[in-house]
């Protein structure tokens, strides 16, 4: 298990939003409106130029939010991430190495896992937190219910396709510990730079019962 859990950060919360920044500068904005809608964990991920300097703005200027990195895919991308302030870890997947960066970082983290084979591999390295991604595609609250059984010291935030509509049902799983989404971000209320919007529908979120 990583040395603080993710899943403490925040343990009130049940849906992380995972966070996609074109421009830097909607950061701040965006991290107020999720917070004061009932989310504070967030999730930015690292596939955009602008993402670094997300994590450092909204690390620097909205100290209510617990702000991590997701799609971290390699020891370097680990080092960037901690260098600007994130405070906890998110892969879509694990290789031993970036497994190894990101114990070394200090830092709760989830490594992402689609399958048996590799929640096992991980308990056998001693981390019990993980990410189950792709959600959806890779079988879902079926899928999740099935492991519950064997492998009950796993534990999971679903991330991909979970929406306001299925969370419910993974967050009444016994091993999943919160989800993440983006259905609070709709396309449209970012280019609008809404954040009223983003906020309404982060409080919508923030409700979802486990």
């Amino acid at each position: 298990m990583s040395p603080t859990s993710v899943f403490d950060l925040a343990p009130e919360c049940p849906v992380v939003p995972v966070v996609v920044i074109e421009d830097a500068a909607d950061a701040v904005p965006l991290a107020r409106a999720l917070v004061a809608g009932g989310l504070p964990l967030i999730e930015v991920t690292l596939r955009t130029p602008a993402a670094l300097d997300a994590v450092r703005a909204i690390a620097a200027e909205v100290p209510e939010a617990v702000v991590g990195a997701g799609t971290v895919v390699s020891p370097a991308g680990v080092a960037d991430a901690v260098g600007a302030g994130a405070r906890f870890l998110v892969g879509p997947g694990w290789t031993e190495r970036l497994l190894g960066a990101m114990r070394d970082s200090g830092l709760p983290f989830l490594p992402g896992v689609s399958t048996a084979s590799e929640v096992v591999a991980l308990i056998e390295r001693g981390v019990e937190d993980m990410k189950f991604f792709p959600a959806e595609a890779a079988g879902g609250v079926p899928y999740l219910k099935s492991l519950a059984g064997p492998l009950p010291r796993a534990r999971f935030c679903p991330t991909g396709g979970v929406s306001l509509a299925s969370a419910p049902a993974y967050l009444a799983l016994p091993n999943v510990r919160c989800v993440g989404g983006t259905w609070m971000l709709p396309p449209a209320a970012l280019a609008a730079r809404d954040w009223g919007r983003v906020e309404s529908l982060a409080r919508g979120a923030a409700l979802v019962s486990r």
